[in-house]
């Protein structure tokens, strides 16, 4: 009897209990009875522990990286695909046969096939809330659909607004929101971006990239608008199952 070939794979990030990768990976594998993998949570403080971590875990074959890792993991890996170099953020690393981690960013996969079917002929600009790892991912989608966008912050800049400075003309300007930020994200249910949702109409989309819970405040406040919404569970399935791809070819 031959031993089954075990294949790691896991989630790199901190305090990830509440991790959608780990049950979804574990599900896949027992339902498409691939034997041998498993998939764990790799919660680390900060990411200078991730050299010991790779060190002590030879037999890793891919890991899912997410907040607040994205960008700061980049130095610890030995090359980029050119979206991820492109994009500025990675949230998947496969590990080669030769001891190399290369860096991917499959998040503008999962979010631009997951906006795609919304799209409307006038949905032409978008705002994007926050500017950490998971909006340049957002960013590079957008760029690829043709849809123009700006991002948010609490510090406005050049080409940054601030959550104070949107008005009712910058929602006729814009008419897809999407929350980049994890404001709002279980357990903490009750939070929502700072933004005046009695601005939304029946023209604007809602996207949220948090799926836990499955509608946050953002998404309730801008559905009583009539805003159309969308949680960030199709993108998650989507990139994961880019990600996957990525491990095994």
């Amino acid at each position: 009897m031959t031993d089954i070939l075990r294949k790691r794979f896991g989630l790199l990030g901190q305090n990830i209990n509440y991790s959608f990768s780990k049950g979804y990976f574990t599900d896949k594998f027992n339902a498409e009875n691939f034997e041998g993998c498993t998939y764990e949570n790799f919660d680390i403080p900060e990411i200078s522990s991730f050299p010991e971590l790779v060190k002590n875990n030879s037999d890793l074959k891919g890991i899912n990286v997410t907040i607040p890792y994205k960008e700061v993991v980049i130095p610890f890996l030995t090359k980029l695909s050119k979206k991820a170099a492109v994009i500025g953020a990675v949230n998947t690393i496969k590990f080669t046969k030769k001891g190399k981690l290369k860096g991917y960013n499959t998040d503008y996969y999962g979010f631009k096939k997951s906006l795609e079917p919304l799209l409307q002929s006038h949905h032409k600009k978008a705002l994007i809330l926050g500017t950490g790892g998971a909006s340049k991912g957002v960013a590079y989608a957008l760029d690829e659909l043709g849809i123009a966008y700006t991002f948010v912050s609490r510090q406005a800049g050049e080409k940054v607004l601030g959550y104070n400075q949107i008005t009712d003309l910058v929602f006729d300007e814009y008419q897809i929101i999407i929350n980049s930020t994890p404001v709002g994200t279980s357990p903490n249910t009750e939070a929502y971006p700072e933004i005046p949702y009695n601005f939304f109409t029946k023209k604007h989309i809602a996207y949220d990239l948090i799926y836990n819970p499955a509608e946050t405040q953002f998404l309730k406040k801008a559905k009583a608008q009539g805003a159309q919404i969308k949680n960030g569970l199709d993108m998650l399935i989507f990139q994961a199952e880019k990600a996957w791809e990525i491990w095994n070819k």
